[in-house]
């Protein structure tokens, strides 16, 4: 019995934790398991969009016309540069008809291709930042919920103390190592949370400003190239 008491494998102290620490132990184990996936997810998605944008840059500066590219890139509904070129030129082809270069108003056209990309834009960053807060949330709140598991954990040692009026190890050793479990499991979860969100926000940051440059980019071209027909 003696040798149970003292086993301080982790399984052990969980099932030996009362059911407010479990309740804190299982919290943070899913919220580092949704966190974990989430970090894995992002990168993925992060070096897909790398790859998607590098091959995008290779086609647009190839040299052929916008309507050429149009029906070169149109396919393509993953990449988000390739989706707001598109619905620039779409806008573009539905003022196409009544073109004349004595009436046409290029600031209004201008306004309506920038709002399609805009849209797009929005809808992609919206894509991109999902679930993003959470790895945020949980680098700031785990290590407090570890500490209460932690408080709770003491409170319960000082309780098995006062009960046994025995301050010998045996009796308040369990009580601390399922309150230090709790912490080290809260920070387990912070840190990873708090590095892959800086990293990753880092990261979608100079995604978001290379779509914006195209966005100016693309325009400026575009309506240099009108302009002189």
């Amino acid at each position: 019995i003696a040798s149970e008491s003292m086993d301080f494998s982790m399984f052990a102290l969980f099932l030996r934790a009362d059911f407010v620490v479990k309740s804190v132990i299982i919290i943070l184990i899913l919220a580092s398991l949704y966190s974990w996936a989430i970090i894995v997810a992002k990168i993925i998605r992060i070096e897909r969009l790398k790859k998607l944008e590098k091959e995008f840059e290779e086609i647009f500066w190839s040299g052929n016309s916008f309507e050429d590219l149009y029906e070169t890139l149109n396919f393509n509904k993953s990449d988000p540069k390739s989706k707001m070129f598109c619905a620039a030129i779409l806008e573009w082809k539905k003022s196409k008809a009544q073109f004349d270069n004595q009436t046409t108003d290029f600031s209004s056209l201008k306004d309506r291709m920038l709002r399609s990309m805009t849209i797009i834009f929005n809808k992609e960053s919206e894509n991109v930042e999902k679930n993003l807060t959470f790895l945020a949330t949980a680098g700031s709140t785990a290590p407090f919920i570890g500490l209460f598991g932690t408080v709770w954990g003491i409170m319960n040692s000082f309780k098995s103390i006062a009960i046994a009026q025995n301050t010998n190890l045996a009796v308040v050793a369990p009580g601390i190592a399922e309150a230090l479990f709790a912490t080290a499991l809260g920070l387990f979860v912070a840190i990873p949370a708090v590095v892959a969100y800086n990293k990753i926000s880092n990261d979608i940051s100079k995604y978001f400003i290379s779509l914006e440059t195209f966005m100016d980019e693309f325009s400026t071209i575009f309506f240099r190239q009108l302009e002189k027909k």
